[in-house]
C-alpha cells in the first residue's frame, strides 16, 4: 500500500468517523498531521521490527514506542473501577492462530480506533499526555493500514473465527455503561500489547 492509498484509507477509518461522531476539527486535524508524518516515515528505506500477524507483516513499528505511551498514561488505567470484568479476556485472545491473528487484530484495532481512542484525545490537557496518545493511536492506525487479511473462500472458517472472538470482546464492551467501558478497554491496552509481543520479530 502506497502512501496515496494509506492516506485514504486514513480517511475510511479513522477522520470521517470521527468527524461523524462530532470530534473537534482542530483535535482531528492535530491527530492527522501526526499520522501523516508518521506514514511518510514508513517510506521503503526506513529501517524497523515488524509485526507477523500469519501471512499480514508490518514493518517499521517500533513496539517499545507503544509501550512506552500506554505507560505515560497509566493514569487512566488507574480510573476503571470494574475489577469483575475483562473484555479481552482468554476466550478472545487464547490459543489464537497465526493465519486468524491478521483478522482478529486488524478488528480489534478499528475498534479502539474508533469507539474508545476518540474519547480521550481531547480529553487530555497535559500536552505529553496528548503526545503520548497521539502515539499510541497512530501507530494502530498504521498496523491497520498495512493489514491485508485475506478474502478467499478457503479462508472463511479462520475469518469467522476471527470474528467470533471479536464479537466477545465487543458484546462485553456493550454491557457496561459507555463510558466505563471506554475506560477499561483503554486499560487493557497492556493486555493487547502483551499479545501481540507474540508477533513481533527484531
Amino acid at each position: 500500500m502506497n502512501l496515496q492509498e494509506r492516506l485514504q484509507t486514513l480517511w475510511i477509518l479513522l477522520v470521517l468517523p470521527l468527524l461523524q461522531m462530532g470530534f473537534p476539527r482542530q483535535t482531528t486535524a492535530l491527530l492527522c498531521l501526526n499520522l501523516i508524518l508518521l506514514l511518510w516515515s514508513q517510506a521503503p528505506g526506513v529501517q524497523g521490527q515488524e509485526f507477523q500477524f500469519g501471512p499480514c507483516r508490518v514493518e517499521g513499528v517500533v513496539l517499545q514506542e507503544l509501550w512506552e505511551a500506554f505507560s505515560a498514561m497509566k493514569d487512566i488505567q488507574a480510573k476503571d473501577n470494574i475489577t469483575s470484568v475483562r473484555l479481552l479476556r482468554k476466550e478472545v485472545l487464547q490459543n489464537v492462530s497465526d493465519a486468524e491473528s491478521c483478522y482478529l487484530i486488524r478488528a480489534l484495532l478499528k475498534f479502539y480506533l474508533t469507539t474508545v481512542f476518540k474519547n480521550y484525545l481531547d480529553k487530555a490537557a497535559d500536552s505529553r499526555i496528548r503526545k503520548s496518545f497521539s502515539t499510541l493511536a497512530n501507530n494502530f492506525f498504521v498496523i491497520v493500514s498495512k493489514l491485508q487479511p485475506s478474502q478467499e473462500n478457503e479462508m472463511f472458517s479462520i475469518s469467522e473465527s476471527a470474528r467470533r472472538r471479536f464479537l466477545l470482546f465487543q458484546r462485553a464492551f456493550k454491557q457496561l455503561d459507555i463510558q466505563a467501558a471506554q475506560t477499561k478497554a483503554f486499560g487493557e491496552v497492556d493486555i493487547l500489547l502483551t499479545w501481540m509481543e507474540k508477533f513481533y520479530q527484531f
